[in-house]
């Protein structure tokens, strides 16, 4: 009764998925299945970002001891309301792409089943969370039993070599995979070649129609970018700002407020605006730290004064005479 039931479910899903007119057969690009891997990965990591975020208030390091349970969960809970239900991940619903079932005979397409779902579930949180909690596993199982010292060291190393070599064995196999992807285009992935799944079109593939204004207005405006990004260094912008304040500021004052104006120049550095550390000039009335004003003339070659645009010359320290007042 259990297998009936079980058939019965596949069938019903089977038959809830809508039959097009795309031949599964029909070859997906390279790109398009890594774009899909690569959208699946984003949207893990989104998921794990705004879940840490709940957390974000409480005591730091609180869901370090079960990270990797926790990141198995939200991928069963994505894996859940998404390939469970349609034979496609959400990357592949974004490219128009699905999981074909190659294990049926049938030449249309066939969505994957059960077993399938739920093998490329564990193939990929599985030896994601192995990986680890490799290192605590080895430390249970060594700890545990009343054995000696030296054999629970034998028996940690024999496990760590042997936990490194299927690890080895893996990824050799991943990357044997990968290459002949490259050149097959079929199962980016290694789980997917384990449980039979291969991605094809969910909708006839059409060729996009991009309006031309649209395609104007995108190279109008990567044109003007290029043309500020050529011409923003060129412009001083420190002159630019002395210019701007001498002419909305007006120019010098009169000589009856000009020494006032040149005292209280003097008060603060040009460019710091803190009150000059050994005061330097550089031919104009203003007063600049030595720190400041030498930095910015080894960093700007063309220096000039931010406050009154004068072309800076070489800093000169302030002869000032100080009169002293007896009390």
């Amino acid at each position: 009764m259990g297998f009936e039931s079980d058939d019965n479910q596949e069938m019903a899903a089977k038959s809830s998925v809508p039959q097009t007119d795309v031949d599964p057969q029909t070859a997906v690009l390279r790109i398009s299945q890594l774009d899909a891997l690569e959208l699946d990965s984003a949207l893990e990591q989104l998921v794990w970002t705004q879940f840490s975020q709940c957390f974000h208030n409480c005591r730091p390091g609180l869901l370090t001891p079960l990270e990797p349970e926790l990141r198995a969960l939200l991928h069963l809970l994505v894996w859940r309301f998404t390939l469970y239900s349609n034979s496609a991940t959400v990357g592949q619903s974004l490219l128009s792409l699905r999981y074909h079932n190659m294990l049926s005979s049938s030449p249309r397409y066939r969505p994957l089943s059960r077993r399938q779902k739920l093998g490329l579930a564990l193939l990929t949180a599985g030896p994601r969370w192995l990986q680890e909690r490799s290192h605590s596993l080895l430390l249970c199982l060594s700890s545990g039993g009343p054995v000696s010292e030296r054999v629970s060291g034998l028996l940690q190393q024999g496990l760590r070599n042997g936990l490194t070599l299927v690890s080895s064995i893996t990824q050799l196999a991943s990357l044997i995979n990968f290459l002949v992807f490259l050149k097959k285009g079929r199962h980016p992935v290694l789980a997917e070649r384990i449980v039979g799944a291969r991605a094809a079109f969910s909708k006839p593939d059409v060729v996009r129609d991009v309006a031309y204004q649209y395609m104007n207005r995108e190279l109008m405006w990567h044109g003007f970018a290029e043309f500020l990004i050529f011409l923003l260094p060129l412009i001083n912008t420190r002159k630019l700002k002395a210019a701007v304040s001498s002419i909305v500021l007006g120019g010098q004052s009169a000589d009856g407020k000009g020494g006032t104006e040149r005292q209280e120049a003097w008060k603060e550095c040009g460019l710091c605006g803190e009150w000059p550390t050994m005061p330097h000039t550089v031919g104009c009335r203003h007063v600049f730290c030595y720190y400041c004003i030498k930095s910015n003339s080894i960093a700007d070659a063309y220096l000039t004064c931010p406050r009154c645009g004068a072309e800076a010359g070489q800093p000169e320290p302030v002869k000032m005479e100080l009169e002293m007042i007896s009390m």
